[in-house]
């Protein structure tokens, strides 16, 4: 019998101020949803190895979207007609995970995000605390500049292998190659300007500095950061969680920039005692 994996891929019609975006997400699990956010530039197969692990979608259900212009997800219908490049902000980004989730009829999710997808995570907890069960940033920090850089997108640039090996050092030496080169063909694959249009948000838009402190804390935050790291490092992690009450700040050893996919094992020791505080909360 040949091996099928337990994941269920599907599209979803979210409106969202007047657009119809066509998302594609995956999940895999029963129970607590917890959706899951992938870095900048790639998109959901980032979490292919925690969808398919038994110990966690045994008690959540494990969803991963690819973001619109992402992965699956195709851009609005009339993107050509812009003009001006992409630029993803804190308001769209918040607004269209929140908008994924009502459509999808999620209660209370965990969100789960690395990178990006764990900055976002703050602006979460500032708007929408209320609709929401945990936040666990991934690689995130109040501020991490200096990643929105113009060469990433440029005719005389290969835009998907110089994506890819921009992010290649960000990953730990002890993680397996196997895993650090799936982890570069996710990135080689991006649509045009998409990376560097995250990397706005990344870097400029998302600016907490000011705000990390206004955090209420109703909302448990696990801010989750691997050793290996220069793009958002412990040290800049632990600095934000100080700022953010009630939140909880675990450094990763033996681990960079993407967890879940460049050494799935080894974030597992760390994650499965985060999901177990949650499911004891709820």
């Amino acid at each position: 019998m040949a091996k099928i994996e337990p994941i269920t891929g599907r599209y979803i019609y979210v409106p969202f101020e007047g657009t119809e975006y066509r998302i594609f997400f995956e999940e895999a699990g029963e129970g607590i949803p917890l959706l899951c956010l992938h870095t900048a530039g790639t998109d959901s197969r980032e979490w292919r190895h925690q969808l398919c692990d038994p110990d966690i979608n045994k008690h959540f259900r494990v969803i991963a979207l690819d973001l619109p212009r992402h992965g699956k997800s195709i851009p609005p219908g009339d993107w050509y007609k812009e003009t001006e490049e992409y630029k993803l902000t804190a308001h769209f980004y918040s607004g269209i995970l929140m908008a994924f989730c009502e459509a999808l009829g999620l209660e209370n999710p965990v969100v789960m995000g690395s990178s990006m997808g764990g900055n976002i995570c703050l602006h979460l907890a500032l708007h929408h605390e209320k609709d929401l069960r945990a936040l666990i940033a991934i690689e995130a920090c109040d501020y991490s500049p200096g990643w929105h850089l113009d060469w990433l997108h440029n005719s005389q640039v290969h835009g998907g292998e110089a994506c890819a090996t921009s992010v290649f050092g960000l990953m730990a030496p002890q993680s397996p190659d196997e895993y650090r080169w799936e982890t570069w063909w996710y990135y080689s694959q991006g649509g045009p300007g998409v990376f560097k249009g995250d990397l706005f948000f990344y870097s400029v838009d998302h600016d907490f500095r000011e705000l990390a402190d206004k955090l209420s804390g109703n909302v448990p935050m696990y801010l989750m950061t691997g050793v290996y790291d220069f793009a958002c490092t412990p040290e800049m992690t632990e600095e934000t969680a100080q700022k953010i009450k009630g939140s909880e700040c675990i450094i990763m050893q033996e681990i960079g920039h993407f967890p879940m996919c460049e050494n799935p094992e080894v974030f597992k020791k760390y994650l499965m005692p985060v999901l177990d505080k949650i499911r004891a909360q709820a």
